[in-house]
């Protein structure tokens, strides 16, 4: 299987979790690992680059911290960009048929908040729903998102520890990894 991640963090040198993350994928010479805020410092999104490389892979990750609710700025902003109207979706829009993709974010916060009830009143799969709707739109298949919360306060081990499950999980099978199955990130 032919793996991009795409990270999306705005500062990626001044991050602890998305950082370590980036250093765990880079020793597995298989996993190709995109930094958009480093790629488009303009945001100016090269269109016809990008959807050349998604055609190269089997399944796409988008890595990214998850804050108010949502992803970076610049990955909903490359959605907009390269998943077109005729390339990605509608009328000869079939690009992504076959492929898989999911997310891997870092929350700050506990995970007893991201529930019904809970402080951010609901689950991270639940406040996903838009990037799993755009890819699902585009023809590609949703997996199970892999999170991990508390990131700012966990040890450094720990931390080290989510890391390497992290390349584990992007790895494993799809029908491990569909939402629904009795996989679970961690």
């Amino acid at each position: 299987m032919k793996l991009l991640v795409i990270v999306v963090h705005p500062d990626l040198n001044q991050s602890r979790a998305n950082r370590v993350f980036v250093d765990e994928l880079k020793q597995d010479s298989h996993i190709i690992v995109r930094d958009l805020y480093r790629e488009y410092p303009d945001w100016r999104i090269d269109v016809e680059k990008e959807q050349a490389l998604l055609l190269q892979f089997d399944r796409i990750v988008f890595q990214f911290p998850f804050y108010w609710y949502s992803c970076p700025p610049l990955l909903k902003k490359w959605f907009d960009d390269v998943f077109t109207y005729g390339w990605a979706f509608g009328t000869g829009g079939d690009h992504l048929l076959g492929k898989t993709f999911l997310t891997a974010t870092t929350i700050g916060g506990l995970e007893e908040g991201y529930k019904a009830g809970g402080e951010s009143r609901y689950t991270i799969d639940e406040l996903l729903r838009p990037i799993e709707q755009t890819v699902v739109r585009c023809n590609g298949t949703w997996l199970s998102p892999f999170t991990v919360y508390n990131a700012n306060a966990v040890t450094d081990a720990d931390l080290m520890q989510e890391a390497r499950s992290y390349r584990e999980y992007i790895q494993r099978p799809q029908e491990v990894l569909l939402p629904g199955t009795a996989a679970t990130p961690n």
